[in-house]
């Protein structure tokens, strides 16, 4: 017949059946974690002074932002449009991504999502829209909690958590978030490296390197392997350009795991410390301490009274195991003792001129600047008061004064507020709430809910104890 079309063969279904299984695999997790995964918006009232806006912050220098982190947008118009705590401002807008744990509506998160913002909201797979709060955060490893805030949705879909130590380069890895606010979108990669670290993104750093597309909006989005496990979270790319270049970095999930228990009690993240300076054991190095290879970690300094003091380790010693774990380089021995609990007793591998030896050493505590894990947004109920408060920490207490206790520690009190006509102080320790011990930043808003006569604080300040009447409306 004239005209009549040619039609090229079908492939042999023998042929594709591998690539349809495939596909139908990477459909199957898909399926599996996306109802667990949520957009995260949040806006900061930022005070421009009448100076020029920059999306990016002061110069657009932010690290996080050079790396793309928060995605701000722009506003429409340059004149102010709301009210900031000094003043007029305007919004200042991001978007994430994040992952919901447990049926009681924790998030996983980075903390450069949702980190000095005013007012959190999150999206759920079905378009519903909460209103969020910051639980607690570590910005040392850039993992915070954030909690729907009120009634939490009924049958919420959480995610598996896997086993990030054993991934292998080569595994096909899934990505999901709201890359430029395109929610629910879903790449395909593989692992390209583990371990990554010397970044300069981080503090403390052991990325999973991918080839899934990762851009602005994607951090905090879980990394799932073909399991429908979260094995990380989405966090940093490598570019130039602000977009996905081939280089994407993941936190590996086992890290949050060690982090969360505190961090869901909003909590400050509490790190080993061994109290030594250390480095990585070059060729010239190796030669010189009669090395038969570069692995291990070269104590450069052990501070004086430091756990490693008390131990016996000394300059120039080489630290080859911690708890029988070989080590490999100063970034795997920093990761273990940040990771232990402190207070642990721990066996350390010592290379020391031609003999080797085992030292005891008990790891202590990360000593430094308290980080404070909990921050209320503007609608958590205690900004209305004029109340900034965060979870006491051990070092927090010992700088205080208040060693042994428990409560609620006084970051802010604005002026002319509430809680300043109470008399409440910055530095002033809660430590009750109508008469029962006050633990979490939860139980001091949950007493404040519907307390139209307000509520009876005991306040420890120095060395006297008070009851404060606080008024809530």
């Amino acid at each position: 017949m004239a005209g009549e079309q040619q039609v090229t063969p079908a492939p042999a279904p023998s042929v594709t059946a591998p690539a349809r299984d495939l596909s139908r695999g990477f459909s199957s997790v898909v399926s599996a974690i996306r109802p667990a995964v949520v957009s995260v918006y949040s806006e900061k009232m930022v005070n421009t002074g009448g100076r020029s806006f920059s999306p990016f912050g002061e110069g657009g220098d932010d690290l996080f932002e050079q790396f793309f982190g928060r995605n701000f947008q722009r506003p429409q118009s340059q004149s102010p449009s709301g009210r900031g705590r000094e003043g007029s401002g305007i919004p200042q807008r991001g978007m994430g991504s994040g992952m919901i744990l447990d049926k009681e509506g924790h998030i996983l998160t980075n903390n450069h999502v949702v980190r000095d913002v005013d007012q959190i909201k999150v999206q759920l797979a079905d378009d519903r829209e909460f209103p969020a709060e910051l639980v607690g955060s570590d910005p040392m490893s850039d993992i915070a909690i954030i909690k729907i805030k009120g009634k939490v949705p009924e049958n919420l879909p959480v995610v598996r958590i896997g086993d990030s130590s054993k991934l292998q380069v080569g595994d096909w890895v899934l990505a999901i978030g709201a890359p430029f606010g395109l929610k629910q979108t879903v790449t395909a990669g593989i692992i390209s490296a583990t371990g990554r670290s010397d970044m300069g993104i981080e503090d403390y750093e052991d990325f999973i390197q991918t080839d899934a597309a990762i851009n602005p909006g994607n951090s905090g989005g879980p990394l799932v392997n073909m399991d429908g496990e979260v094995i990380g979270m989405n966090t940093a790319i490598a570019t130039s350009s602000g977009q996905f270049a081939g280089v994407g970095f993941a936190i590996p999930i086992n890290m949050a795991k060690n982090y969360l228990p505190n961090l869901l009690k909003g909590s400050s993240v509490v790190r080993g410390f061994l109290g030594v300076v250390i480095q990585d054991i070059s060729d010239p190095l190796a030669k010189q301490f009669h090395l038969p290879d570069k692995r291990g970690a070269l104590v450069a300094q052990v501070n004086s009274g430091s756990p490693a003091d008390k131990a016996g380790l000394k300059s120039g010693d080489i630290i080859t195991k911690f708890n029988d774990k070989p080590v490999e380089n100063t970034r795997e021995l920093r990761k273990e003792v940040s990771m232990t609990q402190p207070g642990t007793k721990v066996t350390m591998g010592v290379r020391r001129g031609e003999s080797d030896t085992t030292l005891n050493v008990t790891i202590g505590t990360m000593p430094g600047k308290p980080q404070v894990a909990t921050k209320e947004d503007g609608a958590s109920g205690l900004d209305k008061v004029g109340l900034r408060v965060a979870t006491l920490t051990p070092e927090v207490a010992k700088e205080r004064g208040y060693e042994g206790m428990e409560g609620l520690i006084i970051t802010e009190v604005a002026p002319g507020s509430p809680a300043a006509l109470a008399s409440l102080q910055e530095g002033d320790l809660i430590t009750e709430v109508n008469h029962k011990p006050l633990k979490t930043v939860q139980d001091l808003r949950d007493a404040m809910t519907g307390a139209d006569d307000g509520v009876l604080l005991l306040v420890k300040r120095k060395d006297a104890s008070l009851y404060v009447v606080l008024k809530t409306s």
